[in-house]
């Protein structure tokens, strides 16, 4: 992933922001959580995301009552990264991240 250069950056476009949305489940309801670290954080959290396996990630198996999860990496205006998991793939660094994301912030559910 390239390095912001904050220098030059115009205002918010040099912003780090990893979403991550889980849906399904008995209700179908889904909830989002999103997280901006601050510059100082934002080593910690491009660890985070660099250590997942975006080019190995599978579209999830449909199942019912299973939860699915979209994870998404933004820097700026541009989506670096992006997964869609089945709720027994997200473990390792993909269970890490989404952790990491949910304790940074509070759900909220997604209007349709």
């Amino acid at each position: 992933m390239p390095q912001p250069d904050t220098a030059n950056d115009a205002e918010g476009a040099g912003r780090f922001v990893v979403i991550v949305v889980r849906s399904g489940g008995l209700a179908g309801l889904s909830k989002q959580w999103r997280a901006e670290p601050s510059p100082e954080g934002a080593p910690h959290w491009r660890a985070l995301v660099e250590s997942c396996p975006w080019d190995a990630a599978a579209e999830p198996s449909p199942g019912a009552d299973r939860y699915s999860w979209r994870i998404e990496v933004h820097h700026g205006d541009t989506a670096v990264h992006e997964a869609r998991l089945g709720d027994t793939q997200v473990e390792g660094p993909w269970r890490a991240l989404v952790d990491e994301v949910r304790r940074a912030a509070p759900a909220t559910p997604v209007r349709r």
